[in-house]
């Protein structure tokens, strides 16, 4: 949800390199940098398990993070800039934090989600999501972590766009409305099954190029081995002697 904002508490980083970086790793600490507001950047390290539990509340990477380094009272309301994961374990490895004011806007990418189901597809269409994240501008309290675009009334052949999109106050979509296609109900691709092959004649059957079958009386091919009409082919009678 908008508006929600998590306490973190990092320490500051005293080594550098990746040497270093990986022992942090194998203790459990993730390295960060926090930028912004002029500042010269600030590495710090925090507890892995601290850092996902922050970043899998409501607001999920959208969240306000009050960062507060260790020794110190000073909060500096920040925003997630960039995480990088190890592959292919999907662990984090490295985050960086943009620290802000909460009075001035800043951009980020929100995920849009698909709600409903779409009467193309009862039709047999298929729904396609054609792009999932748009870009934002807003207050860092007001940045969404999602929008809902309702699909339920798209037939097949339709597409909705990010002007489709239903508007949210104080949050201003930075991508163009026309040509940024949200979702999208398509007519199925046709299965097209491949040609049965000819079947080969039987061994033996297959006659040679150019050549035809012999034809009986009746237009109907000889047996094998009978003979021709007026071949001799019938038994001769003897004539008694008188």
């Amino acid at each position: 949800m908008a508006g929600e904002r998590i306490k973190l508490e990092v320490k500051e980083r005293e080594g550098s390199g990746s040497a270093d970086s990986r022992r942090l790793r194998r203790e459990g600490l993730i390295p960060g940098v926090l930028y912004g507001r002029g500042k010269p950047p600030h590495a710090f390290t925090v507890p892995e398990r601290e850092l996902r539990r922050v970043l899998s509340g409501d607001s999920g990477l959208h969240a306000i993070l009050d960062v507060v380094l260790a020794g110190q009272k000073t909060t500096h309301p920040s925003v997630l800039k960039d995480y990088q994961q190890h592959v292919p374990s999907g662990r984090l490895s490295h985050i960086d934090l943009h620290e802000v004011r909460l009075d001035q806007p800043i951009q980020a990418q929100v995920s849009v989600m698909l709600v409903g189901e779409a009467a193309g597809v009862k039709e047999g269409g298929v729904l396609s999501q054609v792009t999932r994240e748009i870009n934002v501008e807003a207050l860092p309290m007001e940045i969404p972590d999602h929008l809902e675009l309702d699909v339920s009334g798209m037939a097949i052949g339709d597409s909705l766009r990010l002007v489709d999109l239903p508007a949210q106050e104080g949050v201003s979509y930075l991508d163009d409305p026309e040509e940024t296609v949200l979702a999208s109900v398509q007519v199925p691709a046709a299965i097209v099954e491949p040609e049965p092959e000819e079947e080969e004649l039987e061994e033996g059957a297959e006659l040679a190029e150019g050549e035809e079958a012999p034809e009986g009386e009746d237009g109907e091919p000889t047996a094998e081995g009978e003979a021709a009409d007026g071949d001799g082919g019938g038994e001769q009678q003897q004539v008694e002697e008188s």
